[in-house]
């Protein structure tokens, strides 16, 4: 297929709610998310038809979603009271996940992602507080006006950003942070890490379907750089590390698994260290 169908960054939420969707059709599925085909539609499907290595972005997904809904809910325990869930695409944690009924829970996104949200999960009740706001979020004057009425109603706030760091480029994450860093409220971050091996690989597997959306932020040092604008590590958790615990790998063919399978009996141990310590989800906190 010469045209992607990933015409901007938004297209992504529908590729991304299609493999959640596909996890929670299994018996064995790490979480349960009923919301996930409906959000997805045919656009979700058609997207992950034509991506190389799908496969291993599935397993990415399924492996992220459970580490997020494991910060979050370990999160609430320690007294977090606000949830901002930034670039929050198709996401369906307020509705599928247990949460205390006097939680905040605040979305933005683009106007035309919470409208089609909305319209798909009309008649659906959120098992918290949840709002909406609309608004682009690389404006950085709306967003500060944002952040400040965020931070004006709560007492411990909680940032996600799933899926959405690796789209912005360094300076553009440095401004997020800043301004997260300013919110007096905010006391923990959870957004995705990737190592210099893991950049490294994915830019020679770049591939024509992300054109539209293509990856930016790629730090030489990851945590220096969020040490820098205020934040440093709390926690991770690793892909390779949870796909052992949970005995989670790609659905890949067996070819492939045989070449995966090779190269870790041929690679040195800190090669195999680096491939499986190479991405995965952190919690960040405040400095």
């Amino acid at each position: 297929m010469n045209d992607s169908l990933i015409k901007d960054v938004s297209d992504t939420a529908f590729w991304i709610a299609h493999y959640r969707a596909q996890e929670t059709a299994r018996k064995d599925g790490l979480f349960r998310d009923p919301f996930a085909a409906r959000l997805a539609g045919q656009h979700g499907a058609q997207i992950a038809a034509t991506m190389p290595r799908s496969e291993m972005i599935a397993w990415t997904v399924v492996l992220r979603t459970r580490i997020i809904d494991d910060y979050i809910l370990d999160a609430i325990k320690s007294g977090i009271d606000t949830i901002l869930c930034l670039g929050a695409g198709l996401d369906a944690r307020p509705y599928r996940m247990e949460l205390p009924a006097t939680l905040r829970w605040i979305e933005a996104d683009y106007p035309r992602v919470i409208e089609y949200k909305e319209q798909k999960l009309v008649g659906e009740k959120p098992r918290c507080e949840l709002e909406r706001v609309k608004i682009d979020l690389a404006d950085r004057a709306a967003r500060r006006e944002f952040f400040a009425r965020v931070d004006a109603n709560s007492t411990k706030c909680l940032v996600l950003t799933e899926g959405v760091i690796p789209y912005l480029t360094e300076e553009q994450v440095g401004t997020l942070a800043e301004d997260l860093h300013a919110m007096r409220s905010t006391q923990l971050w959870i957004t995705e890490y990737f190592s210099a091996f893991m950049q490294a690989m994915r830019r020679r597997w770049k591939t024509g379907m992300m054109r539209n959306a293509p990856f930016q932020f790629e730090p030489k040092d990851w945590f220096g750089f969020f040490r820098q604008h205020g934040w440093q590590l709390k926690e991770i958790h690793y892909f390779g590390e949870e796909g052992q615990r949970y005995r989670r790998w790609p659905t890949s063919s067996l070819v492939r698994r045989l070449m995966w399978l090779a190269m870790g009996a041929l690679a040195s141990k800190e090669r195999r260290d680096a491939m499986r310590k190479s991405a995965g989800y952190v919690l960040l906190q405040r400095n």
